[in-house]
């Protein structure tokens, strides 16, 4: 399957932070959840795709194409929708209409004003006088309203009510439909990323600590629910990380229907995405 975004080896260093060694790929047609603790490393990674920061080493590519050197002709074909950055808020969605349509070729003031009536967004409010929740929709609108090929999202639910997230979340699942566009989400709502991504990669201090299908999380592995001397007889090659709580020790595997045929442990637990991610922050090796 064709890929719409490639990173090889992307690196940034900070004075108390460094990105290190970031592999991904994204294929046409998919959804991407990054997942992660705060400070982990999302945003610098959407950012440093983005050209927004610069890189200290590392390739990417979007639709094969290098993004420095073909930057304008890739943003033509991308939305993006950052947390902490857009439009003037002196600006109505009437006024953004008005800049859009002379940024991209392909924009479509039929869409984004069928956007801006289906989340209820008053046309001639700036955008200063909406809630937060009103802010991102006026974001999603204007990010999806050129026909771009790939998405960039970066928090894109924050702020939402569950009714409009589910909404929100809708828009992206019929943005891919047709297996053509793709979209890369960086969230903090695991719950969300359950229902739409095709593959979660989790950062953790800079780096990616696993990339997976969203089914073989939620499907394959599992949480292991033991005593202490259930938890001696464990090989360190059959768990992942594991927790230890006042009564029991929780060990994480990649592979429950494995781990069952070789141990007898009754309990296994079907992980959420959000357990696995803490066990991983907080559990040991």
């Amino acid at each position: 399957m064709e890929n719409v975004l490639e990173i090889k080896n992307l690196s940034k260093k900070y004075e108390n932070f460094t990105l290190k060694n970031i592999n991904l790929k994204l294929q046409k047609g998919t959804i991407m959840g990054i997942i992660g603790e705060n400070g982990a490393g999302k945003s610098t990674t959407i950012k440093a795709i983005l050209n927004i920061i610069n890189k200290d080493q590392g390739e990417i590519k979007i639709f094969g194409k290098d993004y420095q050197a073909n930057e304008k002709e890739i943003k033509e074909q991308i939305g993006v929708v950052l947390d902490d950055s857009f439009l003037s808020e002196y600006l109505n969605p009437t006024d953004i209409n008005k800049i859009m349509k002379n940024f991209y070729q392909n924009w479509d003031e039929g869409l984004y004003f069928g956007y801006i009536e289906k989340f209820q967004l008053p046309k001639n409010k700036i955008a200063k006088e909406f809630s937060s929740g009103m802010k991102m929709k006026l974001k999603i609108a204007t990010a999806i309203s050129h026909h771009p090929k790939l998405l960039i999202l970066d928090e894109p639910t924050s702020g939402l009510d569950p009714v409009a997230r589910n909404e929100i979340l809708d828009i992206f699942q019929d943005f891919i439909q047709d297996e053509e566009n793709s979209i890369l989400i960086s969230s903090h709502i695991t719950t969300d990323l359950e229902h739409i991504a095709d593959y979660i990669t989790f950062i953790s201090e800079g780096e990616i600590a696993l990339t997976k299908t969203r089914d073989e999380l939620i499907e394959d592995y599992g949480i292991v629910k033991c005593t202490k001397e259930e938890f001696e007889k464990i090989e360190k090659k059959d768990f992942v990380k594991y927790k230890k709580n006042r009564y029991e020790y929780d060990v994480l595997v990649e592979n429950k229907k494995e781990f069952k045929n070789k141990y007898d442990i009754e309990i296994i637990d079907k992980p959420t995405i959000e357990d696995i991610m803490l066990l991983y922050i907080k559990g040991e090796n």
